[in-house]
């Protein structure tokens, strides 16, 4: 496997040289980190910090800063990696499930420890911080996991390790213990698990009308009065072909192969959560399936020998789920809504910052409401 890389920066994909401008002084991190090191762990000594590193294309959705913490207790000395994910000071992109979910890095710290608990791939939760007096914004830490996430820039589907040195037999190897993590997500009882804090509805029995709602509502809200055609019809058609699927439970909802760290062509780690939500599980395969289409079709990128077609994925998840896959046509085309939906505060953040012009109309005008716009067609 290639060399590992701190590339885990985020769950909405930001172009390269398109990074938000910091307002945060990013100098005083160490220290504060520190401070809040020796605070959770009280019994330790001669706690340092350093090698501070924050990839420069984060902060638009969750900001990523990995970091050594050495100490001395009983044992002797340590040293180990870590990851903060930091909450973005303009908020999160995706809608919060209900009115107390509005804070993202709240959500994954609670999700992440959840599902941990049920035997799910996640990086170990390090603690958490919910005030803004050490780093300008609440966070919280995980523990490195060694590994190497496929690139969004340029495409995993046109170079990197997937296309210059992947044999087909790890390609398959990889997609399809990928998909069977997933499905292990799906097979969680969000009952049982103590999950009710996401069911916005209140009622203990979320729906797809739910999320529907949720979206068109939030959508308003960031659209400000501006129209946005692409996304009105989408959601419209989805509210008129719901397939009222039974089948509720935990969705990931940003399921895809660049939000997986992967270690020998297996999930060492499953990461950002910041989308999960309470809705029919097909939800995350059409959010995988969406993003292929956009990886291989969109960019007429060949598929590369052993990678599974969209069809052998919807049969491995099938597989693995023990579920059959009733409307993936569905799915992907309220994935591509979402996506769509978090594009419009994405580009107003990114015209505030000065690296889009306002004339340019970029919340409607761009390659994901294009996509919306191709899927309504072949509905």
């Amino acid at each position: 496997m290639p060399a590992r890389g701190e590339n885990y920066a985020g769950s909405v994909s930001e172009p390269e040289g398109l990074a938000p401008k910091f307002s945060t002084d990013r100098s005083a991190y160490a220290e504060a980190l520190r401070q809040w090191f020796a605070g959770m762990h009280p019994e330790v000594s001669d706690v340092e910090v350093g090698n501070v590193n924050i990839p420069v294309a984060t902060g638009f959705s969750n900001e990523t800063a990995f970091f050594d913490a050495s100490w001395r207790d009983d044992d002797g000395a340590h040293t180990e990696r870590f990851v903060a994910r930091i909450e973005p000071g303009s908020g999160p992109l995706f809608p919060a499930q209900t009115p107390a979910l509005t804070q993202s890095v709240g959500v994954q710290h609670r999700i992440m420890t959840a599902v941990g608990a049920q035997g799910i791939a996640v990086p170990p939760i390090v603690g958490y911080h919910g005030d803004r007096d050490l780093l300008g914004q609440p966070f919280f830490v995980m523990g490195f996991v060694d590994g190497v996430i496929p690139a969004d820039t340029p495409r995993y589907s046109e170079a990197g390790f997937l296309v210059d040195e992947a044999t087909p037999e790890e390609r398959t190897l990889m997609i399809t213990t990928g998909l069977e993590a997933m499905a292990s997500i799906h097979a969680i009882d969000w009952r049982a698990a103590g999950l009710h804090w996401l069911d916005g509805t209140g009622t203990g029995e979320p729906t797809q009308a739910y999320q529907l709602d949720l979206y068109r509502r939030s959508i308003a809200a960031d659209l400000a009065g501006r129209e946005h055609r692409v996304l009105s019809d989408a959601l419209d058609w989805l509210a008129e072909n719901d397939p009222h699927d039974e089948r509720v439970g935990l969705i990931w909802g940003d399921a895809r192969i660049g939000n997986i760290i992967w270690r020998d062509y297996r999930p060492a780690a499953v990461v950002d959560w910041e989308a999960c939500a309470l809705c029919p599980t097909e939800a995350d395969l059409g959010w995988w399936l969406m993003f292929d289409r956009m990886s291989f079709d969109d960019m007429d990128a060949p598929r590369m020998a052993g990678y599974p077609t969209r069809d052998q994925m919807i049969e491995i998840y099938e597989k693995a789920s023990g579920r059959e896959v009733r409307a993936p046509g569905y799915w992907e085309l309220f994935a591509a809504m979402r996506f769509c939906a978090i594009f419009v505060p994405l580009a107003d953040r990114m015209v505030e910052a000065g690296i889009a012009p306002r004339e340019a109309n970029l919340a409607v005008n761009n390659a994901v409401s294009d996509a919306v716009a191709r899927l309504l067609e072949q509905a």
